[in-house]
């Protein structure tokens, strides 16, 4: 529910478009407003184009359902993506079920989902690697191999969500590797590393470039730091200079 009006949000948007006007961009950029400035935001969007993505998606085609809004309807406001499984979801009470009709849904309509998954905390067992394996295997539940590739995964370990103390470099790269380890098991080796896997949690410019090289993520899922047109510019802006080194 950020920014809180619309104003702001019209100011952030164009605050952060006019910086990256006309550049050529190697990464892929979107941002995911509160589904009721999208249509306003888009007037706004300039040559560059910058994509929308939904904070969330029904699990219903259409019917009765009260407030909620469809992957069709999405679709037909030109929203192909929609976050699935956001930590805040869970918290709230969100179920492994229902995460998972969500992702079938968005892929029922060729759209694309961005899984969220990690851990609350972390102890000196690696219990969360259990975790984060339950979530990845409830949400891909007959997920067919055709439609894993409009599958996004996002790594965001609640504990460092808005904590300002991200994951060390080390430890995304070992989730990383799990989280391919498990792809693997689920379908076959190039499947698994066809997924990209963001990376989400306190992500700032200060640590980005050390997130991408030494993480080996393929991106991030910004969360405070979008709502600073400079910050969320220099994170794409270092995201776009390690993409041409890579």
């Amino acid at each position: 529910m950020n920014p809180a009006t619309l104003a702001r949000a019209e100011k952030l948007f164009v605050d952060v478009e006019k910086t990256i006007k006309n550049k050529t961009l190697r990464v892929d950029m979107a941002i995911a407003p509160p589904l009721l400035y999208v249509g306003a935001l888009s007037e706004l969007s300039g040559p560059q184009k910058i994509e929308f993505v939904a904070q969330d998606v029904s699990t219903h085609e259409s019917g009765a359902h009260t407030g909620e809004i469809s992957a069709a309807m999405l679709r037909s406001h030109g929203i192909k993506c929609a976050i699935v499984g956001h930590s805040e979801m869970r918290a709230a009470g969100e179920s492994d079920e229902s995460i998972n009709k969500k992702l079938h849904a968005l892929l029922a309509v060729k759209s694309v989902a961005i899984l969220c998954v990690g851990e609350s905390e972390r102890d000196g067992n690696g219990n969360y690697f259990g975790v984060v394996e339950d979530q990845l295997r409830s949400a891909f539940l007959d997920i067919k191999m055709d439609d894993v590739k409009r599958m996004v995964i996002a790594y965001e370990p609640v504990w460092a969500i808005g904590t300002g103390v991200n994951a060390r470099p080390e430890d995304v790269e070992e989730m990383r590797l799990f989280i391919n380890k498990v792809l693997t098991d689920l379908y076959d080796r190039a499947t698994a590393e066809a997924i990209r896997v963001l990376y989400g949690g306190s992500v700032t410019p200060d640590n980005a470039a050390e997130l991408l090289k030494q993480g080996a993520i393929d991106g991030f899922l910004v969360g405070g730091a979008s709502l600073e047109a400079k910050k969320f510019v220099e994170i794409v802006k270092i995201s776009d200079q390690y993409a041409k080194l890579a």
